[in-house]
């Protein structure tokens, strides 16, 4: 079953992870004492947390965690714009980046101590 929208919210808030902009249905996250964006997806019970495509060589490891799974292939979206971009339809390009989902409040948590443990090279 997958985790409700204002869920993942209350997570990421209670982890210290700040937020600077809602455009449409994307809400981008600083994470906590990291200039290291992640932006949240959707509305209900269909939303997902997003994160830069570089993290693509830890995608085992992230989506290897309980409660996580891994959208196939890569989420693209023009709000995202701390992200890189990529030609894909257009001539311009779209910033995209890897999707995650969450089956609970824990799995979130794990997800994201384990990007932050990542991140600082643990």
């Amino acid at each position: 079953m997958a985790i409700e929208h204002s869920v993942i919210m209350s997570v990421l808030s209670s982890l210290e992870c700040r937020t600077n902009f809602t455009i449409k249905k994307i809400t981008e996250y600083m994470l906590p004492q990291l200039k290291e964006p992640v932006y949240l997806h959707g509305s209900a019970r269909d939303c997902q947390l997003v994160i830069r495509p570089a993290y693509e060589v830890f995608l085992a490891d992230l989506s290897g965690l309980e409660g996580v799974k891994h959208k196939q292939g890569y989420f693209h979206n023009n709000e995202m714009t701390r992200f890189p971009k990529r030609v894909q339809k257009s001539l311009n390009g779209i910033h995209y980046g890897l999707a995650f989902k969450f089956e609970d409040e824990a799995a979130v948590k794990r997800f994201i101590k384990r990007l932050i443990g990542i991140i600082n090279g643990e």
